[in-house]
């Protein structure tokens, strides 16, 4: 009677060998194959560590500035078209009575005749005499009440603000921002220059080297409201607003008392436009960044995937002979299976071990660098191997069916 056939066993320690010793074979390629997934896993690692990290900055990074400035804006023509500039003559006077504002004035860029120009000279005085046209584009003229202009939090290179008096009795003096000193050739107010704005001229009180709110009013000449209106009159529909610098703690409750304070009759005509919630600003900060960067580091993990998917199926051809030797000799199909979806896991769990110490190196090196506290998720450190290990799995899959169907004959014929 003939003995019964024993069915051949491939057991876990047995593969795991085999795998590593196919690996260890060709030691470079290994690394090679390998590297995808840890550019992958290590991008994945560094971009989770470093938004935590940047997320939990926000609410530094979320300054007092931001957190106390309150822009109200003139709608009024939304509402009538026939309605005028809805912020009344003393609206700084009214502010005053609301509690927690410290500083608040209107301020709107004045809308000069076309060919008006801002220079050192009167326009039409010679060469060299206008700085750019205001009304073509050149240097902006700001009208800017006394409240307006501190609420900027400005910083003085030169000279002082005007104050309420140049306010109340129609001065012409201005303050220029440093970018406009600097394209005039103002460097000292020791000689007491004067700007000219086309025809009419403005002695310089000050010149600002900074400003921590709007910046942009550093390229720009600003001057008192009551001096602008009898120049060039009110401002346009929808071209003034109201710039408020608020104690901290007290942006939201002065954003929702300005516009009837300012206009009991039609509070309508004002929208108060308060700081945004930190929040509300640390989830977006979040979300983006994730989304953005986890997208690459997907993409590097694809790439990885591919990667070993290719070197393995090079492997397959190049160890037909080996595997037909293996089938002769006992081993079945899925054993070759095992062996081959063994090698490339192996390879993807080395790569995303290496990727996850990268990654943590990246954002250690990066938080001290900045000067930052390094933040990274146990769950993140823990799921990125596995990333890897996934990765690996993925990949072998299909040159790993391609081997177990070799045929044991046709192999040795190779």
């Amino acid at each position: 009677m003939t003995p019964p056939v024993r069915t051949t066993r491939l057991s876990a320690r047995d593969t795991l060998s085999e795998a590593l010793a196919g690996i260890l074979r060709r030691p470079g390629r290994a690394v090679l194959t390998a590297l995808g997934t840890v550019l992958g896993v290590g991008s994945f690692v560094a971009v989770l560590g470093l938004t935590a990290t940047l997320s939990s900055r926000i609410d530094g990074r979320f300054n007092l500035l931001t957190a106390t400035e309150v822009s109200v804006q003139d709608v009024a023509a939304e509402h009538d078209e026939f309605a005028g500039p809805a912020f009344p003559a003393d609206a700084e006077q009214r502010l005053r009575q609301v509690a927690g504002i410290a500083h608040a004035g209107v301020l709107w860029t004045v809308r000069l005749d076309p060919g008006t120009a801002v220079g050192s000279l009167p326009t039409g005085a010679g060469a060299g005499a206008a700085e750019g046209g205001a009304g073509g584009g050149g240097t902006a003229v700001v009208a800017a009440s006394p409240g307006a202009v501190a609420a900027l939090a400005p910083t003085l290179r030169q000279g002082r603000l005007y104050d309420e008096f140049a306010e109340r009795t129609h001065q012409r003096v201005a303050v220029l921002g440093s970018g406009v000193a600097d394209r005039l050739g103002i460097t000292t107010l020791a000689t007491r220059p004067v700007v000219h704005i086309g025809q009419e001229p403005f002695t310089v009180a000050g010149i600002i080297a900074d400003v921590e709110r709007r910046p942009e009013h550093l390229l720009s000449v600003l001057v008192p409201r009551a001096t602008a209106e009898e120049l060039w009159g009110p401002p346009g529909p929808a071209s003034a607003s109201l710039l408020i610098d608020t104690e901290l703690g007290a942006a939201r409750q002065v954003a929702g008392l300005v516009p009837l304070a300012l206009r009991p009759d039609h509070p309508e005509y004002l929208k108060a436009v308060p700081p945004p919630d930190p929040r509300v600003l640390r989830s977006g900060v979040t979300s983006d960044l994730s989304a953005l960067f986890l997208l690459l580091a997907g993409i590097c993990l694809v790439i990885g995937a591919v990667g070993i998917a290719n070197t393995t199926l090079v492997a397959v051809l190049e160890r037909t002979g080996e595997i037909g030797l293996r089938r002769a000799l006992g081993a079945r199909g899925r054993h070759v299976w095992a062996q081959f979806l063994t090698e490339s896991a192996a390879l993807g769990a080395l790569g995303g071990l290496v990727g996850t110490a990268l990654g943590e190196l990246t954002v250690v090196g990066v938080s001290l660098v900045r000067d930052w506290t390094p933040v990274i998720h146990p769950a993140t450190v823990a799921a990125a191997p596995l990333a890897g290990l996934l990765t690996g799995l993925l990949a072998g899959l299909h040159p790993a069916w391609r081997a177990a169907r070799i045929e044991p004959a046709e192999a040795l014929r190779r």
